[in-house]
């Protein structure tokens, strides 16, 4: 079974935020690569088509295929994982989830359905970002 995993974007604002830090974490290939401490056991579920899921200001917003499982070391020799991401970014439809700690496994029928290619959330263009947000958060959009 494919398993995904989901993980909150710390200190990230909104979709474009994202894609200008991750610009500075490639790899050779052009791959996004993310450090984290603890290394997922369900390795084969996870490349086997999954895909991190990011949780940003509160909502699902968006995936990124998992391309592979690395090793590395921190700053202080520390072991970490790398978590090597594909560079295109998915948008899912947007949906609230509470704060947790480190990521959390995702099973496929608990993830958020993906938008059409270049679809957009239908609402009032001129509606201010911020309760765009709130409606989503409630789940009214």
């Amino acid at each position: 079974m494919t398993l995904n995993l989901i993980k909150l974007a710390v200190g990230i604002d909104d979709l474009e935020h994202l894609a200008r830090r991750q610009q500075q974490n490639r790899n050779a290939a052009g791959n996004f690569r993310h450090r984290t401490r603890m290394r997922p056991q369900r390795e084969a579920a996870l490349l086997g088509g999954g895909s991190l899921y990011w949780v940003i200001r509160g909502l699902i917003m968006l995936r990124q295929p998992i391309l592979a499982l690395g090793e590395g070391k921190d700053e202080h020799g520390r072991p970490l994982c790398i978590i090597e991401l594909a560079p295109h970014q998915i948008l899912v439809c947007p949906r609230a989830q509470r704060p947790f700690q480190g990521w959390r496994y995702l099973k496929p029928d608990a993830a958020p359905a993906d938008l059409a290619p270049g679809g957009k959330i239908f609402v009032d263009p001129e509606m201010p970002q911020p309760m765009r947000l709130e409606l989503a958060r409630l789940g009214l959009l």
